[in-house]
C-alpha cells in the first residue's frame, strides 16, 4: 500500500488537528472500500479495529468520552502505589543475578512493568492469559511478519479478548474492563460488543509496547551518554527531562498508521488526494533540525524545547499518556538508585532494532548490573 509519509514536525501537527483527515478506512481510505485490504495484510490490526483509534468526528467524541473514564487523573495516580510495588519487586529479583553476569533489561525490567500494569488495569489475574496477550502484542508490532501470522494474530487477540469481556459480564470487578463494560452515554447508549474487545486491544498496543521503549530508550540513552545521567544525578536536570527528551529523540513508536485524506488536502506543497493514506511519522518529526536546530539528533536533558508528538497531537492525543509518563517516572530513577554502577554490557552499536517500522526499541538491552565498561553511543 502507498501512504504519504509526513515528517515535518508543523505539517505533520496541523494535519493531526485537520479535520480534512480521518482514522476511519470504512469511510474514507479508498484502498479499503475497494476491498483492497484484506486480514492477510501485516498492517490490518493496525486499520481494521472498531474503536476512537480509527473512529471519526461524532463516532470518535462518543468513544473516547466513554473510555476517558478509565483513565482520569485519579485512576492513573491510584496505580502509583501498585506501580511502585512491581518496579521493588522486579528490582529484587534483578539483584540476585551473579555479579558480572549480564542480564538483558529490556527484557527482565522494561518489559515486564507495562504489561503487568495493563493486566492489573484489565483485570487480568490468569498467568496463562497474561502471557498470551504478551505473546499476541508482540506478533501485533512485528510488521514482518506474514501474510498467515498476521491474520492467525487478529483472529487470536479477539477471541482471547472477548473471553474476558464475557468473564467480566459474569463477575464484574474494579478494573478497566468493567468500567468499560458498565460505560453510558447520557442517552443510554454503550460501547458495543465489538468496540469494548477493539477499545481493550487500543489499550494494550498503545500503552504496553510503547512503555517498554520509552523505558529501553531512556535507559540506553543515559548509560550511552554518561554526562546527562551525570546531570541528573546532581540535580542539573531531573528525570522529568529525561522522560520528555527520550520521547523526543527517540518516540515510542516511529511511524504509526493510518490516517486518510476526506477531500483534496493542499499542503507541504503537494496535494494529497481524497481516499489517500497518511503515515504518521513521529520519530523523525521529533528530531526535525527545523524546529530544533542543527543538533536535532543529540540526546540533551538541558534542552529547552523538547516539544515532540510522541503521544500524538489533537483529538486522537493519547488517554494513556499520563500513565506511561508515571510507569517511567517511578522506574527510571529506582533503576539507577539501586544499581548505581548499571552499564552497557554490549557496544551500542551492536544492538538491534525491534522488528518493526512502527515500534521503536531494541531487541535487547544488554548491562552489567554491578559495573562494567561504559559503551559509547
Amino acid at each position: 500500500m502507498v501512504a504519504w509519509a509526513v515528517s515535518d514536525h508543523a505539517l505533520l501537527k496541523e494535519l493531526l488537528t485537520d479535520p480534512r483527515v480521518s482514522k476511519d478506512p470504512r469511510r474514507h481510505w479508498s484502498a479499503w472500500i475497494d476491498g483492497e485490504i484484506t486480514p492477510e495484510w501485516p498492517l490490518f490490526t493496525w486499520v481494521a479495529v472498531t474503536n476512537m483509534f480509527t473512529a471519526y468526528g461524532g463516532d470518535h467524541r462518543r468513544l473516547r468520552k466513554l473510555v476517558s473514564t478509565a483513565f482520569s487523573a485519579r485512576a492513573t495516580e491510584a496505580l502509583r502505589p501498585r506501580i511502585e510495588r512491581m518496579v521493588a519487586d522486579l528490582l529484587d529479583g534483578l539483584a540476585a543475578t551473579p555479579r558480572g553476569e549480564a542480564v538483558d533489561l529490556r527484557e527482565e525490567y522494561c518489559y515486564p512493568i507495562p504489561i503487568q500494569v495493563i493486566c492489573e488495569l484489565f483485570g487480568v489475574s490468569d498467568e496463562g492469559t497474561r502471557k498470551e496477550l504478551r505473546r499476541l502484542v508482540d506478533s501485533i508490532f512485528n510488521t514482518a511478519a506474514t501474510a498467515e501470522e498476521a491474520a492467525a494474530t487478529f483472529q487470536d487477540i479477539h477471541t482471547v479478548l472477548s473471553d474476558l469481556v464475557a468473564l467480566k459480564r459474569q463477575t464484574p470487578g474494579d478494573d478497566m474492563t468493567s468500567v468499560l463494560i458498565s460505560a453510558r452515554e447520557e442517552d443510554g447508549s454503550r460501547l458495543s460488543e465489538a468496540e469494548l474487545v477493539d477499545t481493550l486491544l487500543l489499550v494494550i498496543s498503545a500503552g504496553h509496547e510503547t512503555t517498554v521503549n520509552l523505558l529501553d530508550n531512556a535507559v540506553h540513552a543515559l548509560l550511552t551518554r554518561p554526562d546527562q545521567l551525570e546531570l541528573v544525578r546532581t540535580g542539573r536536570a531531573t528525570w522529568n527531562d529525561v522522560i520528555e527528551e527520550t520521547l523526543r529523540v527517540d518516540s515510542p513508536v516511529a511511524n504509526l498508521p493510518l490516517r486518510y485524506a476526506v477531500e483534496d488536502i493542499e499542503t507541504g506543497g503537494v496535494t494529497i488526494k481524497k481516499g489517500e493514506a497518511i503515515l504518521a511519522a513521529y520519530a523523525a518529526a521529533g528530531r526535525n533540525p527545523a524546529l530544533h536546530g542543527e543538533d536535532a539528533d543529540r540526546f540533551d536533558v538541558t534542552r529547552l524545547n523538547k516539544e515532540h508528538l510522541a503521544f500524538g497531537h489533537g483529538v486522537h492525543f493519547c488517554l494513556g499518556a499520563p500513565l506511561a509518563r508515571l510507569e517511567a517516572q517511578i522506574a527510571l530513577p529506582a533503576l539507577f538508585e539501586r544499581f548505581p554502577e548499571l552499564a552497557p554490557a554490549a557496544p551500542a552499536d551492536s544492538l538491534l532494532p525491534v522488528a518493526s517500522f512502527i515500534s521503536n526499541g531494541h531487541r535487547s538491552l544488554p548491562v552489567h548490573l554491578t559495573g562494567g565498561t561504559p559503551q559509547g553511543g
